[in-house]
């Protein structure tokens, strides 16, 4: 089983959403089926329905944390400078064409969101990026196409908050 990398940050939420799942929101649901239950006849209660599919969605977001803990591997963010990029990095980069900036953390693919700049080191921008440092100039194929970006710079934030 490949194990992928994670923040202790993003390790510690998954751990705080697998205990919110187990033990709120499963047990609401379950009161809720009871509840609907009680209402009658179940082939036609809309509430009972809905509890239902809840059930199968806590159950599948359930097992789907689990498992993200199970092959997590936490990699440890001390000792991270800001001379090339690595994993737990935040990089800087301007697309050579364009001109746009743009600025990422990179982590592991279970805490990526890039609508708050944390990029996945297994996505293409992340990987091209590894290794590098301030001034390369980095190709990238990207679903857009090739892409040509120049790292501008390299910083290393705290790790404490995800």
């Amino acid at each position: 089983m490949e194990k992928m990398p994670i923040t202790k940050a993003g390790f510690e939420k998954l751990k705080k959403e697998l205990d919110q799942i187990k033990r709120v929101l499963i047990p609401e649901n379950i009161r809720a089926i009871e509840e609907a239950r009680g209402h009658g006849d179940i082939s036609e209660n809309a509430e009972y329905q809905y509890a239902k599919e809840r059930q199968s969605f806590l159950h599948g977001r359930l097992q789907e944390v689990e498992n993200c803990l199970a092959t997590s591997q936490i990699v440890e963010l001390n000792g991270v400078t800001g001379d090339r990029v690595v994993f737990g990095a935040t990089v800087s980069f301007a697309d050579v064409d364009t001109g746009d900036t743009t600025r990422y953390q990179l982590v592991g693919p279970y805490e990526s969101d890039v609508s708050n700049n944390r990029l996945s080191v297994t996505s293409p921008i992340g990987k091209a990026l590894i290794g590098k440092n301030v001034g390369d100039v980095v190709r990238v194929k990207t679903p857009g196409g090739v892409r040509e970006v120049e790292i501008i710079d390299i910083a290393v934030e705290d790790p404490a908050e995800p």
